[in-house]
């Protein structure tokens, strides 16, 4: 009770809490493909922003920082919007808020996709469909609201189990901040190579004649070497060029070419 009293009289009142809840349903309005659900990100995170960034500096650097490439389950939003409201409000260092975000959104993604989409849609889709099936008209509406109810429980309990716990824990793990930034900053780094063999396809339609025998060079010779090595080098190769300055929708559109004019020549 004490503890929760204490909470209670930090800047992020249960009225912020509510409000981020309200605006996280439109975390996916903005998306876009140079930085997801950025904008909707930053949207659902400004009244806590507003409320413990009082100078107009302090508000622009950190709306700055929050827009920022994000992208995660958008049904697990709000644990991750709970956790960052709380640093933010003990003012914890900017590196080390955005390496707790990155390091959340992986996680949080993947478990969302296997527990909401692959199984909570098709158990409430199919109680659902098994209605209709019979002449029932509420089967549409149970699968509505069975499927929403467990949305909403994860969405608003997410929150304040996000924030309290943020704000409990921060106070614990003040004195070890460099070896969790560090440990996010790994298990980020190792979500993205994750994301980088499972979602980017690329790969060489070229073989080579070696003493009148026909060899790929891919699955003969590169794969061989090191699997997914083209899909790794490519994305290093791309930031390499964000490092000199160039900017994502550029990289996109170089990104396009190269797949049709490859693809167009037979060599991807």
């Amino acid at each position: 009770m004490a503890s929760n009293n204490q909470q209670e009289q930090g800047e992020i009142t249960k009225t912020e809490l509510w409000k981020m809840i309200f605006r996280s349903l439109f975390l996916q309005s903005s998306f876009n493909y140079e930085r997801m659900q950025a904008g909707g990100w930053l949207y659902s995170l400004m009244p806590a922003l507003k409320k413990v960034h009082k100078k107009k500096d302090e508000l622009a650097a950190a709306m700055k920082r929050h827009l920022e490439f994000f992208n995660t389950h958008p049904f697990l939003i709000t644990p991750v919007l709970g956790i960052i409201a709380a640093m933010e409000e003990q003012k914890e260092d900017p590196q080390m808020i955005r390496s707790i975000k990155v390091a959340l959104m992986g996680p949080l993604g993947g478990i969302g996709d296997a527990l909401l989409w692959m199984t909570l849609l098709p158990i409430t889709a199919g109680i659902g469909v098994s209605l209709a099936k019979q002449g029932n008209a509420s089967g549409p509406i149970v699968f509505f609201l069975l499927f929403n109810a467990v949305h909403f429980v994860l969405r608003i309990g997410g929150m304040f189990y996000g924030y309290y716990t943020g704000v409990n824990a921060l106070k614990k793990l003040k004195a070890g901040a460099k070896a969790i930034s560090r440990a996010a900053s790994i298990l980020g780094v190792t979500v993205i190579g994750g994301l980088i063999a499972s979602y980017i396809s690329l790969s060489l339609n070229l073989n080579i004649n070696v003493e009148g025998n026909q060899i790929s060079v891919q699955k003969e010779v590169l794969d061989k070497i090191l699997p997914n090595m083209l899909p790794l080098g490519y994305t290093l190769l791309l930031y390499y060029l964000i490092k000199k300055g160039y900017s994502p929708l550029k990289l996109v559109g170089i990104t396009i070419c190269i797949g049709v004019i490859g693809k167009y020549i037979g060599l991807l």
